[in-house]
Protein backbone atom coordinates (compact mmCIF):
# COMPACT_ATOMS: atom_id res chain seq x y z
CA UNK A 1 0.00 0.00 0.00
CA UNK A 2 1.20 3.65 -0.57
CA UNK A 3 0.07 6.69 1.40
CA UNK A 4 0.56 10.53 1.06
CA UNK A 5 -0.95 13.54 1.93
CA UNK A 6 -0.21 16.91 0.82
CA UNK A 7 3.12 18.28 2.02
CA UNK A 8 3.23 14.65 3.83
CA UNK A 9 5.99 12.03 3.52
CA UNK A 10 5.20 9.28 0.64
CA UNK A 11 5.00 6.19 2.78
CA UNK A 12 5.04 2.19 1.51
CA UNK A 13 3.62 -0.58 3.90
CA UNK A 14 2.41 -4.28 4.15
CA UNK A 15 3.26 -7.36 5.20
CA UNK A 16 7.24 -8.60 4.46
CA UNK A 17 6.47 -12.02 5.69
CA UNK A 18 2.97 -13.86 6.84
CA UNK A 19 4.15 -16.32 9.72
CA UNK A 20 2.55 -19.81 9.62
CA UNK A 21 1.53 -20.18 6.03
CA UNK A 22 3.03 -23.10 3.92
CA UNK A 23 4.68 -21.57 0.58
CA UNK A 24 6.04 -23.50 -2.26
CA UNK A 25 9.49 -22.87 -2.79
CA UNK A 26 9.53 -25.01 -5.63
CA UNK A 27 7.81 -28.61 -6.86
CA UNK A 28 8.34 -30.92 -3.59
CA UNK A 29 10.18 -28.40 -1.24
CA UNK A 30 7.82 -25.92 1.10
CA UNK A 31 8.95 -23.49 3.67
CA UNK A 32 6.76 -22.05 6.62
CA UNK A 33 8.07 -19.00 8.62
CA UNK A 34 6.90 -19.34 12.29
CA UNK A 35 6.43 -16.10 14.27
CA UNK A 36 9.53 -16.82 16.43
CA UNK A 37 11.49 -16.73 13.86
CA UNK A 38 12.07 -12.83 13.29
CA UNK A 39 12.53 -11.85 17.36
CA UNK A 40 15.92 -11.78 17.19
CA UNK A 41 16.23 -10.00 14.26
CA UNK A 42 14.20 -7.29 15.37
CA UNK A 43 16.51 -6.61 18.50
CA UNK A 44 19.24 -6.90 16.51
CA UNK A 45 19.63 -5.99 12.85
CA UNK A 46 19.84 -3.36 10.49
CA UNK A 47 17.06 -4.78 8.18
CA UNK A 48 17.10 -2.72 4.93
CA UNK A 49 13.99 -2.09 2.32
CA UNK A 50 15.04 -2.87 -0.79
CA UNK A 51 13.50 -2.91 -4.04
CA UNK A 52 13.76 -6.47 -5.21
CA UNK A 53 16.20 -8.17 -3.38
CA UNK A 54 18.74 -5.42 -5.00
CA UNK A 55 21.20 -4.16 -2.81
CA UNK A 56 22.37 -0.78 -4.82
CA UNK A 57 18.62 0.28 -4.71
CA UNK A 58 17.92 0.80 -0.53
CA UNK A 59 14.50 2.52 0.02
CA UNK A 60 14.89 2.75 3.45
CA UNK A 61 16.53 1.00 6.89
CA UNK A 62 16.10 0.10 10.41
CA UNK A 63 19.24 1.63 11.35
CA UNK A 64 18.01 5.39 10.64
CA UNK A 65 14.27 4.58 11.18
CA UNK A 66 13.36 5.10 7.58
CA UNK A 67 11.87 1.56 7.92
CA UNK A 68 9.54 0.54 10.58
CA UNK A 69 9.18 -2.99 11.02
CA UNK A 70 6.72 -4.76 14.22
CA UNK A 71 5.18 -8.41 14.04
CA UNK A 72 1.65 -9.28 14.85
CA UNK A 73 -0.20 -12.08 14.53
CA UNK A 74 -0.75 -12.32 10.28
CA UNK A 75 3.13 -11.29 10.28
CA UNK A 76 5.81 -9.11 9.54
CA UNK A 77 4.37 -5.60 8.59
CA UNK A 78 7.00 -2.82 7.72
CA UNK A 79 6.16 0.68 6.39
CA UNK A 80 8.97 2.48 4.74
CA UNK A 81 9.25 6.03 4.47
CA UNK A 82 10.39 7.35 0.73
CA UNK A 83 13.02 9.84 0.12
CA UNK A 84 11.56 12.34 -1.35
CA UNK A 85 15.25 13.35 -3.52
CA UNK A 86 15.58 9.68 -4.52
CA UNK A 87 14.10 9.64 -8.29
CA UNK A 88 14.01 5.72 -8.43
CA UNK A 89 12.70 5.50 -4.79
CA UNK A 90 9.42 7.81 -6.01
CA UNK A 91 9.48 5.90 -9.44
CA UNK A 92 8.77 2.62 -7.61
CA UNK A 93 6.99 4.35 -5.66
CA UNK A 94 4.56 5.55 -8.47
CA UNK A 95 4.81 1.77 -9.60
CA UNK A 96 3.18 0.61 -6.26
CA UNK A 97 0.70 3.41 -6.09
CA UNK A 98 -0.55 2.48 -9.28
CA UNK A 99 -0.86 -1.29 -8.79
CA UNK A 100 2.19 -2.53 -11.38
CA UNK A 101 3.90 -3.90 -8.34
CA UNK A 102 2.24 -5.28 -5.24
CA UNK A 103 4.06 -7.98 -3.51
CA UNK A 104 6.73 -8.06 -0.81
CA UNK A 105 9.25 -10.75 -0.04
CA UNK A 106 12.57 -10.80 2.33
CA UNK A 107 15.81 -12.21 2.37
CA UNK A 108 17.35 -13.79 5.34
CA UNK A 109 19.82 -16.73 6.38
CA UNK A 110 17.88 -20.02 8.65
CA UNK A 111 19.20 -20.23 11.60
CA UNK A 112 17.09 -23.11 13.09
CA UNK A 113 14.82 -25.07 11.35
CA UNK A 114 13.21 -28.42 11.09
CA UNK A 115 12.88 -30.30 8.51
CA UNK A 116 9.53 -32.54 7.74
CA UNK A 117 9.83 -35.45 5.40
CA UNK A 118 6.20 -36.24 3.90
CA UNK A 119 4.90 -39.39 2.98
CA UNK A 120 4.53 -38.59 -0.37
CA UNK A 121 7.91 -36.99 -1.11
CA UNK A 122 7.98 -33.86 -0.35
CA UNK A 123 9.60 -31.82 2.08
CA UNK A 124 8.90 -28.93 4.52
CA UNK A 125 11.01 -26.84 6.05
CA UNK A 126 9.53 -25.26 9.45
CA UNK A 127 11.86 -22.24 9.94
CA UNK A 128 12.13 -21.19 13.79
CA UNK A 129 14.88 -18.42 13.98
CA UNK A 130 16.56 -16.84 10.76
CA UNK A 131 18.75 -13.78 10.61
CA UNK A 132 16.61 -10.96 8.81
CA UNK A 133 18.98 -9.18 6.28
CA UNK A 134 16.58 -6.93 3.87
CA UNK A 135 12.40 -7.27 2.75
CA UNK A 136 11.81 -6.22 -0.70
CA UNK A 137 8.80 -4.40 -2.77
CA UNK A 138 9.08 -7.09 -5.72
CA UNK A 139 7.63 -7.50 -8.71
CA UNK A 140 7.80 -11.22 -8.74
CA UNK A 141 6.83 -12.66 -5.35
CA UNK A 142 9.81 -15.08 -4.09
CA UNK A 143 11.79 -16.30 -1.42
CA UNK A 144 15.48 -15.16 -1.96
CA UNK A 145 17.60 -17.13 -4.73
CA UNK A 146 20.22 -17.63 -1.70
CA UNK A 147 17.53 -19.30 0.73
CA UNK A 148 16.47 -21.43 -2.57
CA UNK A 149 19.60 -22.41 -3.79
CA UNK A 150 20.72 -23.27 0.01
CA UNK A 151 17.31 -25.67 0.13
CA UNK A 152 18.35 -27.05 -2.82
CA UNK A 153 21.42 -28.63 -1.15
CA UNK A 154 19.58 -29.53 1.57
CA UNK A 155 16.66 -31.30 -0.59
CA UNK A 156 20.05 -33.14 -2.46
CA UNK A 157 21.31 -34.28 0.99
CA UNK A 158 17.71 -35.49 2.39
CA UNK A 159 17.17 -37.77 -0.84
CA UNK A 160 21.22 -39.10 -0.69
CA UNK A 161 20.34 -39.85 2.78
CA UNK A 162 16.60 -41.78 2.32
CA UNK A 163 18.60 -43.54 -0.86
CA UNK A 164 21.51 -44.78 1.54
CA UNK A 165 18.70 -45.96 4.49
CA UNK A 166 16.90 -47.53 1.70
CA UNK A 167 20.43 -49.94 0.30
CA UNK A 168 20.75 -50.61 3.86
Amino acid sequence: ETRSEEGKEKVISGYFIRFNEETELYKGVYEEIRSSAIVNSLKANDVRCLFNHDSAVVLGRTGNSTLQLRADDVGLWGEVTINPNDKQANDIYARIERGDINACSFGFIPLDEEIENRSDGSVKFIVRDIDLKEVSCVTFPAYPQTSISARKHDVEAIKKQKFDMRKQ
